[in-house]
């Protein structure tokens, strides 16, 4: 069935609330609307995207009406070098939210996947638009079933909880965690947010995984203060990963 923008609208009146039945990707309305000075909260929601985005100008799947896909615009107080401190708030709300609204817990991928039992259930996709961060987010909530071949396997919250999910009470539960993790941006700075994502990521210190784009191996040493993964190589030297993700090493 199609969202149930209404009821959305009722709970979140301060979030402006631009609905689509499909669209080629919410990140391009998203980047529209703040280019033309769109407040803060601002979303772009759709039921279906033809073109979604992933990280890495990667595909994301968005069949009708069996998962979120939005954009939302946040304008952080945030100096530039600490932007990535952006998608680690994000993956905290994202995980707070499906915990509050379903009571799955979930884990957290270094820098923007959301996890459930190892499998994923969100991406998320930040750009910067005119001082504004436009956060893409894609939430695997209804799907019974994925493609095979996926560089990650995926799951849903349907498949973790046995039961159909209500999208718009996790829609609401999301906005209603951003203001959380936004207001403790604002109020504690971005030191606060590591730790908040430092605290429930099994990936952010002593794990051992593989670097996603170099193939180089090594075991996680936390977050720097602008929110890179610290890498210890076997080698003894400490590295800092600014870009792409990363692989738990089986």
């Amino acid at each position: 069935m199609p969202l149930a923008v209404s009821h959305v609208e009722q709970a979140r009146p301060r979030n402006a609330l631009h609905y689509f039945a499909s669209i080629g990707s919410t990140m391009t309305e998203g980047a529209r609307l703040a280019e033309s000075g769109a407040a803060h909260g601002t979303i772009v929601v759709a039921d279906e995207q033809t073109a979604g985005i992933g990280r890495l100008g990667r595909t994301w799947i968005s069949n009708p009406d069996v998962g979120i896909y939005c954009s939302i615009l946040l304008r952080l107080k945030l100096p530039p070098a600490q932007l990535p401190v952006a998608s680690l708030l994000l993956g905290l709300a994202v995980a707070e939210a499906i915990q509050n609204a379903t009571s799955l817990v979930c884990d957290l991928r270094w820098p923007n996947d959301v996890l459930i039992d190892e499998k994923k259930v969100c991406g998320i996709l930040t750009q910067l638009v005119d001082s504004c961060v436009v956060a893409g987010i894609g939430i695997n909530v209804n799907q019974t079933e994925f493609e095979t071949g996926l560089r990650t396997p995926a799951t849903s919250l349907r498949i973790a909880s046995g039961q159909e999910q209500s999208r718009e009470c996790l829609l609401i539960a999301l906005l209603e965690s951003l203001d959380t993790f936004c207001g403790l941006l604002h109020s504690q700075g971005p030191a606060a947010i590591l730790r908040a994502f430092s605290a429930i990521s099994s990936y952010a210190n002593g794990r051992r995984v593989t670097v996603e784009e170099s193939g180089q191996q090594g075991v996680t040493a936390g977050l720097d203060e602008c929110g890179f993964l610290l890498l210890q190589t076997s080698d003894g030297k400490l590295q800092r990963l600014s870009a792409g993700g990363v692989r738990a090493t089986t």
